[in-house]
């Protein structure tokens, strides 16, 4: 296998700890112990100016004293010696360096590079990589390596832990030590100066010693990298994702309805999802879910089937199931069982097992009970996966249960998940069927969300599989020559009449408008559309116009249109006395009673770029605030699967004599939509709302867009 360069901060044949320490305490003594106890077999070189010896060991006063050159370098020296010493380990052919010194965040001179930057100018030169600064360090047990300054070394195991937090490596290693977890590496990236995130996963994607990675992330630097090694990682094997900064004080703030509903960490839920990871909010689920994905086998379908000797537990279970949707997604599916299924197992089970699912086998269950119960539903194919639970009873074993069924579960093709409750006498059952590589949990709660841990990332790692259809479009010119005209004007919003044109360039369906410059135009454009019509104020410093008075509904004749007009430009004059008035819109009143009020629109992140959203809209759309993300390139499932995770999606089903919406119009505006904001990178916020839809199809009565200040590099 080709060379990966993080192989030498991992398994280097030869390592100097520049800073070694006999002072008790210091940085560099605590390096030094733990890169002695970790049991490295290559060679450790000491460099410290003021020792000749360390612990019976020769101290070199000067890195370029050192008679070979090491591959991996440990530095734990005052901030103004790290560049220099960066620079000389560059030039003499170090692969590596780990910098565990914190440099001052700006710098002492003004307009002088800072830190960060000159160890990055010190390395550039040559192939030097850097870890840190600022950093604990790097721990691999897989090649007995410990370049940390860590309190406790990791036990060796398969999970891979890289942590921008130096505190989260340490409470990590605290948390894992007394739960038997065990790491073929831990990293901790400090300030990311060179290695980061993503190099981590593109590395750890093919380690052999890696079966899953847990990320603890703060912030993500460069995102189009990012998602490319995330998607390439989570496709190979589990990632799982836990995220500080979830408060809404992280949000960017946009003028739109979708900036305010688009906030930084929702973008960051969905670029997680994208990318096949499996996000979780504490630290107990994230060793839950990396437990659960490790010894767990893929779905291939989310159809589960409960088998449990106690009817209480089953129902709970059952009940969690079910509820268990996040963020608008649906729970798992409990499957109904076929009757050839059912045949079978009123062959095997007494009369008064529960005839459905969840399968109840009464509480005399003996460990045979079970097997042949197993064995009917591992070979039925329409079930997906399986919880088998078992509560203690006089009558029976919980540890002959486990013991009877644990090679059986573990030889199955299908995931299996185990739940054993009790306290004592269910402990020894759980480490059997553990021990056979079968999750199993206490409770059926926590049985269930690792059931739900697996629904989760098979639904994410599907969005790996869509293939995207990329397009381009003739109506980017036209697009282009109205923004062109809105920046001669030094406007930030189009007008309305420039919206028609655009979403009538993207072939969205939306309402005629006519633009009139006072009242009396106003009148004569509702003699043009001949049937009620809509006024509403035209001004590019009223956003929200029905908030401010600027929207007339009903308006049965010319003369309604006129007084309404009148009366309207009044009360903006007396009420917001500043406001620029262009004139008014003027539409036609769209009946339409039995259509769903929609939102759609995007915003561009400033890290991970152009965001989609859907939702329920409407004037109370951030009340309600029922919405979901997403990220281009869309394609069809993306946007139904995008939809289904909104509560809106419900009711566009339709519902007693509520016909459904039309799904495949909504869709289609949605993937429009992504085209116009891919290809269109000068538009930098877009709103439709309402967009109604029915059965008939869809239609935009009212939409926003903002144009970027500058002009953007067009795909």
């Amino acid at each position: 296998m080709p060379h990966h360069f993080l192989d030498s901060f991992f398994s280097p044949q030869r390592i100097v700890l520049i800073g070694a320490s006999e002072r008790a305490g210091s940085m560099g003594s605590v390096l030094y112990r733990n890169l002695r106890s970790s049991g490295f077999t290559g060679v450790i070189d000491l460099v410290n100016p003021k020792y000749d010896r360390l612990d019976n060991q020769h101290c070199y006063r000067e890195v370029n004293e050192l008679p070979e050159a090491p591959e991996l370098a440990v530095i734990c020296t005052p901030p103004h010696t790290v560049p220099g010493i960066i620079n000389t380990l560059a030039q003499c052919g170090t692969r590596a360096a780990v910098i565990i010194t914190a440099g001052t965040p700006h710098p002492l001179n003004h307009g002088a590079p800072d830190f960060k930057q000159q160890i990055m100018d010190a390395a550039r030169s040559n192939s030097l990589r850097i870890i840190g600064p600022n950093c604990l360090g790097v721990q691999s047990p897989a090649h007995h390596l410990n370049a940390s300054f860590a309190h406790l070394q990791a036990a060796p195991g398969s999970l891979a832990f890289i942590t921008q937090s130096g505190a989260m490596l340490t409470t990590v290693l605290d948390w894992a030590q007394p739960r038997g977890f065990g790491f073929s590496h831990v990293v901790s990236l400090g300030d990311m100066a060179d290695v980061d995130l993503a190099d981590l996963l593109d590395y750890l994607a093919n380690d052999v010693h890696t079966t899953a990675i847990l990320l603890y992330v703060e912030a993500v630097t460069h995102a189009e990298k990012f998602m490319a090694a995330a998607s390439k990682a989570s496709r190979i094997k589990p990632v799982v994702v836990i995220k500080a900064g979830r408060s809404a004080a992280g949000a960017h703030a946009a003028a739109s309805h979708t900036g305010m509903l688009a906030g930084v960490d929702a973008v960051y839920d969905v670029a997680f999802r994208r990318c096949g990871m499996l996000r979780v909010f504490d630290m107990q689920e994230l060793f839950a879910a990396a437990e659960t994905l490790a010894l767990s086998k893929p779905l291939k379908g989310e159809r589960i089937v409960i088998l449990t000797n106690g009817g209480g537990p089953g129902v709970l279970a059952a009940d969690a199931l079910v509820a268990q949707g996040q963020s608008g997604e649906p729970g798992a599916t409990l499957t109904t069982l076929s009757s050839a299924t059912m045949n079978k197992l009123n062959a095997v089970l007494p009369a008064t097992w529960s005839h459905g699912n969840p399968v109840d086998i009464i509480g005399d269950a003996s460990p045979q009970r079970y097997l042949d119960v197993l064995n009917i539903l591992m070979s039925d194919h329409d079930i997906d996966a399986l919880l088998v639970m078992n509560c203690p009873t006089a009558i029976t074993s919980s540890m002959d249960s486990a013991t009877a069924v644990a090679g059986l579960l573990a030889q199955s093709d299908k995931p299996v998940f185990t739940c054993w409750l009790g306290g004592a006498t269910a402990h020894a059952a759980r480490q059997v069927l553990r021990q056979h590589h079968v999750p199993c949990y206490d409770t059926p709660e926590l049985a269930v969300e690792g059931i739900m841990h697996r629904v989760r990332f098979h639904r994410h790692q599907q969005l790996l599989n869509n293939d995207i259809a990329r397009s381009t479009s003739v109506a980017r010119s036209v697009i282009a020559g109205i923004v062109a005209v809105a920046r001669s004007e030094q406007r930030e919003w189009l007008s309305a009449i420039e919206i028609n044109q655009l979403l009538n360039e993207y072939q969205i369906p939306c309402v005629t408008t006519f633009q009139a410059r006072d009242a009396q135009q106003a009148r004569d454009c509702a003699i043009k559309i001949g049937k009620p019509c809509v006024v509403k104020i035209l001004s590019s410093d009223i956003s929200h116009k029905s908030d401010a008075g600027g929207v007339a509904l009903n308006l049965n004749s010319p003369d309604a249109v006129f007084d309404a007009a009148r009366k309207m430009l009044a009360h903006i004059q007396q009420t917001m006395p500043a406001a620029r008035i262009d004139g008014f819109m003027v539409q036609e009143m769209i009946q339409r009673p039995a259509a769903h009020e929609l939102i759609a629109g995007f915003h561009r992140d400033p890290l991970f770029g152009p965001v989609l959203l859907f939702g329920q809209g409407g004037i109370a759309v951030e009340v309600i605030n029922d919405r979901s993300l997403e990220l281009p390139p869309l394609n069809s499932t993306l946007a139904l699967q995008m939809m289904e995770r909104t509560r809106i999606s419900r009711l566009l089903k339709g519902f007693r004599n509520q016909p459904a919406a039309n799904m495949d119009a909504i869709v289609d505006v949605l993937l429009k939509m992504a085209r116009l904001m891919v290809e269109c990178p000068d538009l930098a916020e877009m709103d439709i709302n309402p967009l109604l839809a029915d059965h008939d199809g869809v239609l935009a009565l009212d939409a926003r867009v903002r144009i970027s200040p500058h002009e953007k590099q067009s795909v």
